[in-house]
């Protein structure tokens, strides 16, 4: 390795790289995304609760439950005047007030993120639309439809707007943690290169020492042999100038 391959190994180490990240994509203003799409995901996540507990109350009403495979999932039909998942019972208007703040805080960061944050948006509109399922509930009958009973192991009886409430959350969930998990990989790959970077500087030094002898070497031995023609040629002249005399 010469000084000069050393020095393209060093620029290289320090130029900056860039590095895929997905976090970057999805926060990239994109100008054709509109509001629509997101308030037609939240219309959709409400219509079809709607339409299942409107279902539920015509049809599985009057017979209870309907078993769709026998103690492993029914279709039964309670009225929930708790959370979701029937979680603490009897407190309509507390639900109903940290439900309207949470709904109206999620609508707003959708309409200033929406073209930055795509991902996490259409996650917040599933999450808005089931709990405006459930408040629509609260308001019209004073408790929330559920009809999912799942038996097998023994889990409280669900509806639609939980599920979407659920599968949003857990996809923020998942997403934050893959997220973590890149900015922690990236952080020790900037560091590998650092550590490159700073042993190929040492490296340059080394190798510019002793070529800076060989080259302050060299140039004496020129010197010197200049001097010592410089005298035999004026030798030769007085020599020469004896003999014509």
């Amino acid at each position: 390795m010469n000084k000069y391959s050393s020095i393209n190994t060093r620029l290289i180490n320090k130029a900056p790289r860039r590095r895929y990240d997905a976090r970057r994509f999805m926060q990239t203003e994109d100008k054709h995304i509109s509001i629509f799409y997101y308030i037609l995901i939240t219309a959709a996540v409400i219509f079809l609760d709607q339409f299942t507990k409107y279902l539920a109350i015509e049809f599985l009403e009057p017979v209870g439950t309907y078993p769709i495979i026998e103690n492993v999932l029914h279709l039964t039909y309670v009225e929930n005047t708790g959370a979701a998942f029937g979680m603490l019972k009897d407190a309509r208007w507390m639900f109903m007030i940290i439900s309207s703040v949470a709904i109206v805080a999620l609508a707003v960061y959708i309409a200033l993120q929406y073209k930055r944050e795509p991902y996490i948006c259409v996650c917040l509109a599933l999450v808005v639309g089931g709990g405006i399922g459930n408040m629509i509930d609260r308001i019209a009958y004073g408790f929330v439809v559920d009809f999912v009973d799942f038996r097998l192991i023994n889990f409280a009886v669900f509806n639609g707007a939980d599920s979407f409430i659920t599968v949003g959350s857990a996809m923020l969930i998942i997403y934050f943690f893959i997220e973590t998990i890149k900015d922690e990989r990236a952080k020790k790959a900037s560091g590998a290169t650092s550590d490159t970077a700073g042993s190929a500087d040492k490296s340059d030094e080394k190798l510019s020492t002793p070529l800076d002898n060989i080259s302050d070497s060299d140039s004496k031995a020129v010197a010197a042999k200049g001097k010592a023609s410089g005298d035999s040629g004026k030798k030769s002249s007085s020599v020469d100038g004896g003999a014509e005399l």
